[in-house]
């Protein structure tokens, strides 16, 4: 597979870099972005996957949320997927939370978003297959983190992938998409009316019997979607049931902006790279 190094530059002491490649799974063109750390003593690096939210390209933590100072800091070595499909001949939607830049992370059975929304497979395959061979010195240790709808594709993808993410966190995460307007809208859609099927793709519901495994969640009180879209009574009772120990965390004023990602990140990464190292 040709994969094209589209920009580059240094953040940090690491490298940013930008690249593209033609997708089979999702039939069409795709970019993502990679940072690299400076690894002067030529260590060998862990993965954080970073799963964006709704409208998002790949373009907004690389360029909004200054992460590269700490990806340097605890030498990790960060990508960062676009959030769907994209393209003139790829399935879109009118609204802005369905279609491109709202993939949900799901493999859709539904047409005619089937044919180029398989974001589950696409990520935990595809991507996979492509990224790790750009990283020097690969220690073959992942973990996964997000924001909002990504921070709902996070949890999934790592509760659904337990030996392979050695811990999950999420900022403002979509945590029970069933129950919820953002969520039930893209289940429907990629999914169709059989609620069922869309148990695979809540957080909620894989909580439940999900391995254990360690979880980060940080929420604003003041963020505008807490009330209607991201509440997360159900999810923690789910886990508590199942003896999941989740760390969550609420802040009041904080919202949904990358003004309290930024402001929270290093807690994250702190997180992560105690189960990375």
């Amino acid at each position: 597979m040709t994969v094209e190094l589209l920009e580059t530059a240094l953040a940090f002491g690491g490298e940013q870099r930008k690249y593209r490649h033609d997708s089979e799974v999702l039939q069409c063109a795709m970019t993502f972005s990679l940072y690299l750390p400076s690894n002067s003593e030529g260590k060998e690096l862990p993965l954080l996957w970073w799963l964006s939210g709704l409208t998002c390209t790949d373009d907004n933590f690389s360029q909004k949320s200054g992460f590269q100072r700490l990806a340097e800091k605890y030498q990790m070595a960060v990508v960062i997927p676009d959030t769907s499909p994209r393209g003139a001949d790829v399935a879109d939607d009118t609204g802005w939370d369905l279609g491109q830049g709202a993939g949900f992370y799901v493999d859709a059975t539904q047409m005619p978003w089937a044919q180029n929304y398989q974001m589950y497979t696409y990520l935990t395959q595809e991507l996979s297959e492509v990224v790790k061979p750009l990283i020097p010195n690969f220690s073959g240790k992942e973990s996964i983190t997000g924001h909002s709808m990504g921070g709902h594709g996070a949890l999934v993808l790592g509760l659904r992938n337990p030996d392979r993410f050695q811990a999950i966190s999420a900022f403002a995460p979509i945590l029970n998409p069933m129950q919820v307007p953002w969520g039930e809208k893209a289940l429907t859609a990629y999914l169709g009316d059989d609620q069922t099927t869309w148990k695979a793709w809540d957080a909620s519901e894989l909580i439940k019997t999900a391995p254990q495994v360690p979880i980060l969640i940080t929420q604003g009180e003041a963020d505008g979607f807490y009330e209607t879209q991201l509440k997360e009574t159900t999810f923690l009772k789910n886990a508590l049931e199942n003896d999941q120990k989740v760390d969550y965390q609420k802040f009041a004023g904080y919202d949904h902006s990358y003004f309290f990602i930024s402001t929270f990140l290093e807690d994250h990464f702190a997180f992560h790279a105690k189960y990375l190292k």
